[in-house]
């Protein structure tokens, strides 16, 4: 048995009440449960928050609100995998022991079923991973990267500095939108970022990551160009 976890808190300040303010017609989080309501691979979507509002925005949407995500769990310091296993830990005790889990960010409106199940295909095939999650390849060599020192520019890594572009292996970054695990290995100390996961790759038109509000009108232009695009095809 599978189980999505959507955590949504509400207390979002860059963006007040990011994960259900409006983008492109719908409120935010209905992107990602309409994606895993649609993936078929889910026994249950709970979105765990501290808002009554998410909640019952999450509800009418098809997801489950089960509980009401503990203070200690909703601060700007909480971590992703504490909330997630809090919300593991609640289905065992409650219900059943799902074999894998699969946390999925609100704020991924890019966010497509295809990937959901490559995420799961690839976990159930390796059975030596813990986990499998989002990522992109950089749009430029990390390894020439500039810093800013003062009024002046100085390389990153200098010794990468003059290197040819295709001479540097292509770098990759956490795309944000899904993390699958056994819920064994979610509950264990193995790290998400590690030798433990499998990376499911993206391409860079379905990433982006929203934090600020010039990130959100980015984010929407793609978003209608996107769908603009597959009406086209």
């Amino acid at each position: 048995m599978n189980i999505a976890v959507i955590p949504a808190r509400g207390g979002s300040k860059r963006i007040p009440q990011k994960n259900i303010k409006r983008f492109a017609g719908k409120p935010l989080i209905a992107y990602s449960i309409e994606a895993a309501k649609a993936s078929g691979i889910f026994d249950k979507i709970i979105v765990t928050t501290d808002s009554q509002e998410i909640a019952n925005t999450a509800i009418e949407l098809g997801a489950e609100v089960p509980f009401t995500r503990p203070a200690k769990l909703s601060d700007d310091i909480s971590g992703t995998r504490p909330v997630t296993n809090h919300a593991i830990k609640y289905v065992i005790e409650h219900y059943y022991k799902p074999e894998y889990c699969c946390c999925i960010y609100a704020t991924a409106p890019f966010i497509e079923a295809e990937y959901l199940q490559l995420g799961l295909d690839a976990l159930q095939k390796n059975e030596d991973k813990a986990f499998a999650f989002s990522v992109t390849s950089f749009a430029f060599p990390v390894q020439r990267a500039l810093v800013k020192q003062g009024l002046s520019v100085a390389p990153m890594f200098p010794e990468n500095i003059t290197k040819r572009s295709q001479d540097l292996p292509e770098a990759y970054h956490d795309a944000g939108q899904f993390y699958w695990g056994r819920t064994d290995d979610y509950l264990s100390k193995k790290g998400m970022f590690s030798e433990h996961s499998i990376p499911i790759i993206l391409p860079r038109h379905l990433v982006q990551d929203i934090d600020t509000a010039e990130d959100w009108f980015r984010a929407e232009l793609m978003y209608k160009a996107y769908i603009q695009g597959l009406k086209s095809v």
